[in-house]
């Protein structure tokens, strides 16, 4: 995988899909056509949104869609993943120029699911034909196709294949096929091979953000609520995570099962003391596994493979395996649509690169983004009183959970509901049960309904404890947080404020179980500054320091920065007088020396 020229694709796509969806948009605003007269419910929808979101807003947003939706398709077509059997944005072979679909639909062999994806087959058969006169009859044709690809799998992935809206679908170019169409890179500089592994979308996703955080990064001011993600996102590099999930994950079930064979596929493991005192677990669905600030699903993709490795060995059935992860295992938390959308789909990637049925039998990932969820004045009290019920009844601090989202994107994970597991467990059914609200007349209370129904999906991730918790979480100074952020970090992390990192610290440990394993990579400076001096006391005095290594500077080798020196480590959520293993890496001075030096380090004392 080039990562060099990955960049520079991702990068040249954003610039080129804004350009021609600028354009697109203005030909639909200016142009007074028999085809747009006919999608006049559509043009009007596309003129609210320009007025809602602004021109530059809805253009981002826009191209946004259809690079992660041409992406994955690709993945898909490089994977031959596809349920229909057909490559929908490359050619079946080296020696074809057109879509595999498209050769299909002219060969009048398309698959019959994905056909009923058109919004008019016989409109379809017209344009193809020649019958329907249009600019470019395979154009057309291939756009429609490529239209009920996306609607195709709606179905199954809604988080990254969205209805498609008015907007979205208007402002598609109708170029796709020509040599300077949006589509052709994704044909030509997105190889094969660049898609074996299912890592390439989440580096696709950071590389298309990068110019942006390089423009916000240049303000040097506080960073407004959305602009967080595009900040503060870092790929975690692949032996980090390994490093982790592998103290962690792994070493919780070579606790439970001490003759495992799973050490041998643990290069990074750092072999510990005997324990008595653990996490018990009895079978591989108790593991519940949370990244809070998941991007594009990195950590939760390397757990993937490790629990597989977990239920094989167990002797389960192969085609059962990945919703079984799917369903009881990992979880995944972010504050960017687009990141938990990418996370999620990265999983069902390798759910299906595990299981070639795994589409019919599909299980969706527990990856969610957490949303803002405010309420009106007064909008409440009308909701409660359509229910026949008072908030207090169902507990007294039910009202005040209602409105601790309301900045659910600037404060991410970091919220932590006033409201336990135990508490929702009884509270959550009185709310859900009540189908009359949905089904309410009264269209504000239906709509209120969902919003306390959101409410409680995200509190249930917030409050559930987990047995790991891995992350790479979000870096931010207290000069770069926006005001509100400032003022609601000094309120509920004093001891951790400075820095968003740190709070993660402190956030996680809260989250997992008694016994439970926090797996971290963050900036190194909480070890020794003072500032830090009441988090690292809490941290010693409760928790159990199972390993620590300094990396040092040139920690992520994108940054290549002395200033950005990272460490990574593993607390054991008990408290224990035993022998921590630490390991310096400074003496590597180079990002691309670390990992080597890590694991001779390691081979060193196993010797």
């Amino acid at each position: 995988m080039n990562q060099n020229a990955l960049k520079s694709f991702a990068q040249t796509a954003r610039r080129e899909l804004r350009k021609q969806i600028e354009l697109r948009l203005d030909f639909v605003l200016r142009t007074d056509s028999a085809e747009l007269r006919q999608r006049g419910a559509q043009v009007k929808a596309l003129k609210e949104a320009l007025a809602l979101e602004g021109r530059d807003a809805l253009v981002e947003r826009v191209a946004y869609t259809w690079f992660n939706r041409l992406a994955a398709l690709r993945f898909m077509d490089a994977n031959g993943y596809h349920p229909f059997g057909a490559r929908v944005v490359t050619a079946a072979s080296a020696q074809e120029t057109l879509p595999e679909v498209l050769q299909q639909a002219r060969a009048g062999v398309l698959d019959a699911d994905l056909r009923a994806q058109l919004d008019t087959a016989e409109t379809f058969d017209g344009v193809l034909s020649g019958a329907i006169p249009t600019a470019s009859k395979e154009g057309s044709a291939y756009r429609m196709l490529l239209v009920a690809a996306c609607h195709y799998y709606h179905r199954l992935m809604p988080f990254l294949f969205e209805k498609l809206g008015d907007a979205t679908e208007l402002l598609l170019p109708e170029d796709l096929l020509t040599e300077q169409s949006v589509v052709k890179p994704f044909r030509t500089e997105l190889a094969d091979a660049d898609c074996r592994d299912v890592e390439v979308i989440g580096w696709l996703y950071q590389f298309y953000v990068s110019e942006k955080k390089d423009a916000v990064m240049a303000r040097k001011a506080a960073v407004p609520t959305e602009d967080i993600p595009a900040v503060t996102q870092l790929f975690t590099p692949h032996w980090i995570v390994r490093y982790l999930v592998e103290n962690s994950l792994g070493r919780l079930w070579l606790l439970n099962r001490p003759t495992s064979r799973l050490r041998e596929k643990m290069p990074y493991y750092i072999e510990g003391e005997a324990e008595t005192d653990f996490l018990k677990i009895i079978k591989p669905e108790e593991i519940k596994l949370l990244d809070p600030a998941g991007g594009s699903g990195h950590m939760l993709t390397y757990a993937y493979d490790l629990l597989y490795a977990i239920y094989e060995e167990e002797g389960y059935d192969a085609p059962e395996i990945p919703s079984l992860i799917l369903k009881h295992n990992l979880h995944g938390i972010d504050i960017c649509d687009r990141a938990a959308a990418l996370a999620a789909f990265a999983l069902v990637m390798k759910a299906r690169g595990s299981d070639n049925r795994f589409f019919r039998r599909f299980v969706p990932p527990q990856v969610i983004a957490l949303q803002d969820v405010r309420f009106e004045e007064g909008e409440l009290s009308t909701y409660f009183k359509a229910l026949g019920v008072q908030p207090s009844a169902l507990h007294s601090d039910f009202n005040r959970l209602l409105h601790q989202f309301d900045e659910a994107k600037n404060f991410g994970s970091l919220i932590q509901p006033c409201l336990s597991e135990a508490e929702m467990q009884s509270v959550r059914p009185r709310i859900i049960n009540r189908k009359s609200a949905m089904d309410s007349s009264d269209l504000m209370v239906a709509a209120t309904h969902l919003k306390v129904l959101r409410v409680l999906q995200q509190t249930a991730t917030l409050t559930q404890r987990y047995h790991v918790v891995v992350a790479n979480p979000p870096y931010m100074g207290s000069k770069g947080m926006n005001a509100q952020l400032n003022i609601w970090a000094k309120k509920n992390y004093p001891n951790s404020k400075n820095d968003l990192f740190a709070m993660f610290i402190e956030r996680n440990l809260r989250a997992v179980q008694s016994n439970g394993l926090v797996a971290m990579v963050t900036m190194q400076s909480w070890l020794s500054l003072s500032s830090y001096e009441e988090l690292r006391n809490s941290c010693l005095a409760n928790q159990f320091l199972v390993t620590l290594i300094q990396i040092g500077y040139n920690s992520f080798p994108e940054l290549n920065s002395k200033v950005a020196q990272a460490c990574a480590f593993v607390f054991e959520n008990t408290k224990r007088d035993s022998f921590s293993q630490c390991i310096d890496l400074n003496k590597a001075p180079q990002a691309a020396d670390k990992e080597q030096v890590f694991l001779d380090s390691l081979k060193n004392k196993r010797i």
